[in-house]
């Protein structure tokens, strides 16, 4: 196959670029991208090998960056700052100042008020007949659930949802980064009160802790509120939107969903597994390693391709076939290792609530226009999905 190149936005937002991982899996499994607008990398694109560099933080490390960057940017400011940008032993100091919150006790605690959440939000969508399902119902209940988390009151969730949609969409390049100053300087001005008046939440919590034997700076807090709002919301936005226009694509899936409600715990995963929302994550080799007969030198860049790990037939047989039966379903899509997502388990309780509240009150499900996929080679998933849909 020749002229891949996994950086053009192109391949996202209009190709194929599951043709490309299917390619690189059988001929060329540890493939050397040579720079482009961005600098060479190793491409790793089986299961197995994916699955291994995760595990091994001592030789592929998170602390320079886990997204490909250009290098007149410079060096990733939350490098070995923030949770998802450290290493052990610091990476499990900061993974223990939040753990509790999205500890199973917690998330227990929260299914209720989460349940009641997703089923005005789908009582909206169904309501209003026609909407975007990205925008009116997948990004919704998640930033609710983090906002709550993080401390921001009721009367601010409307302003976050905004500044969120805007920071996190399609649009221009600097409207999206005017989005994310705005975001910041919002938990600048929660942190300033969280100081004074310290409460239950995960902002009183970054204040508050000692890692290291000191306090965290103004801007590691910072930083770790936006790795927090970012990873709390976008996974489940663009799995529980990838998994509706799957079941859609998938009728007799969703009818299963509606006669079976003991599957969509499974069907998570599956949707999880199908939609796999962070298209890369980037390490960096601290040593030499050989890895499947190439070496890779100390310094280079190797980055982790869920989606192709995710459809690796020697792992998923039929790996192409969307199957809400699926099982075993040991995808990728939340991490692996020490950097297993720390919400891996409330993504998953928000996509069952979610899934079942529709499946107990939708009928129908169609299409009300053109889906949009996402111009990003960071996430995997959708910008627009415009639905119809009839009540049960």
């Amino acid at each position: 196959m020749d002229g891949i190149n996994l950086v053009d936005p192109d391949l996202y937002e209009h190709g194929d670029p599951h043709a490309v991982w299917r390619w690189l899996r059988v001929h060329d499994p540890v493939h050397w991208h040579p720079p482009t607008h961005l600098p060479g990398f190793w491409a790793v694109t089986t299961y197995d090998n994916v699955r291994a560099v995760y595990r091994d933080h001592a030789r592929f490390s998170s602390a320079a960056g886990i997204l490909l960057r250009p290098e007149s940017h410079g060096r990733d400011p939350g490098g070995g700052r923030t949770l998802a940008l450290t290493d052990p032993p610091r990476h499990g100091e900061l993974r223990a100042v939040v753990d509790r919150w999205f500890a199973t006790t917690s998330v227990r605690a929260m299914e209720p008020p989460m349940r009641s959440a997703a089923a005005r939000i789908v009582r909206d969508a169904v309501e209003r007949g026609s909407c975007d399902f990205v925008f009116d119902v997948a990004a919704r209940l998640p930033l609710q659930v983090i906002c709550t988390l993080m401390g921001v009151p009721d009367s601010d969730h409307e302003a976050m949802f905004a500044m969120t949609s805007r920071a996190f969409g399609a649009g221009r390049a600097e409207d999206r980064s005017t989005a994310h100053f705005e975001i910041l300087q919002y938990f600048e001005a929660l942190v300033a009160d969280r100081t004074r008046r310290p409460g239950d939440d995960l902002v009183s919590a970054l204040v508050t802790a000692m890692v290291g034997g000191r306090r965290l700076s103004l801007d590691e807090v910072l930083l770790n509120c936006d790795n927090l709002i970012v990873g709390g919301t976008e996974n489940v936005r663009l799995a529980a939107a990838g998994g509706m226009l799957a079941l859609m694509d998938h009728p007799a899936q969703w009818q299963l969903l509606r006669d079976e409600p003991g599957l969509v715990r499974g069907a998570v995963e599956e949707v999880l597994r199908w939609t796999s929302p962070a298209t890369h994550i980037m390490r960096t080799a601290t040593v030499p390693v050989m890895l499947d007969g190439r070496r890779i030198a100390t310094g280079d860049r190797v980055t982790l391709w869920n989606p192709s790990a995710n459809r690796d037939d020697a792992v998923f047989p039929g790996a192409d076939r969307f199957d809400v039966r699926r099982s075993p379903n040991r995808h990728l899509s939340l991490g692996s290792g020490e950097h297993l997502c720390i919400g891996a388990l409330l993504a998953r309780v928000e996509l069952r609530i979610l899934f079942e509240v529709l499946a107990a009150h939708v009928a129908r499900i169609e299409p009300d226009g053109r889906a949009t996929r996402l111009r990003s080679v960071v996430v995997n998933g959708l910008e627009r999905l415009p639905v119809r849909l009839t009540a049960a």
